[in-house]
């Protein structure tokens, strides 16, 4: 774990459940299933699962649900990550893992939160931006089809904040609660 202001967060991504393919979709059958960037289950050890957000959250919509989070732990709203962005003064950089990043988007860790670019799976099956991005979901819903995310690129400091498609693979990131 790492204390970043407040916040207790787990110092890496989640990796927990059963690989499936990039190209199949997550079911609601009891277990919890993840991808794997490029397949390949040493992805899933260095960086993480990638989690469609209903399997993420154990197919409810509460914000700071418990999910797929062990007990004392749950999925980061969209307000719980904005206190994380006003902690580090809205320094991504500080939010990356030393390595991670280039010129202006150099990770420095000083938060300790060590965040990996670990790319995401499309909403088509595919995997994409390993070495570029990390996404990791929060809890809050936009709409119906959609979930609030942060979000870090490689080659800037920024803390960036969107929604998008549920149906994408993101990492998740725990909150302690």
């Amino acid at each position: 774990t790492v204390q970043v202001g407040s916040q207790c967060w787990l110092r890496e991504n989640l990796d927990v459940g059963t690989m499936i393919q990039g190209i199949d979709t997550a079911k609601n059958n009891g277990t919890i299933e993840k991808y794997c960037w490029g397949n390949d289950t040493v992805n899933c050890n260095t960086y993480g699962g990638l989690y469609q957000w209903n399997e993420a959250m154990q197919y409810s919509i509460t914000p700071g649900t418990q999910g797929i989070c062990p007990t004392g732990w749950h999925i980061p709203t969209l307000a719980e990550y904005q206190t994380l962005n006003t902690t580090v003064g809205g320094d991504g950089n500080a939010l990356k893992a030393i390595g991670q990043g280039t010129g202006i988007g150099a990770g420095t860790n000083t938060s300790g939160f060590s965040a990996l670019l670990a790319g995401y799976r499309y909403i088509n099956g595919y995997f994409i931006y390993l070495g570029n991005y990390t996404i990791v979901w929060s809890s809050t819903e936009y709409n119906t089809t959609n979930a609030n995310y942060l979000y870090l690129y490689n080659y800037d400091g920024y803390i960036n904040q969107n929604d998008n498609d549920k149906e994408y693979g993101f990492s998740v990131r725990c909150l302690e609660d």
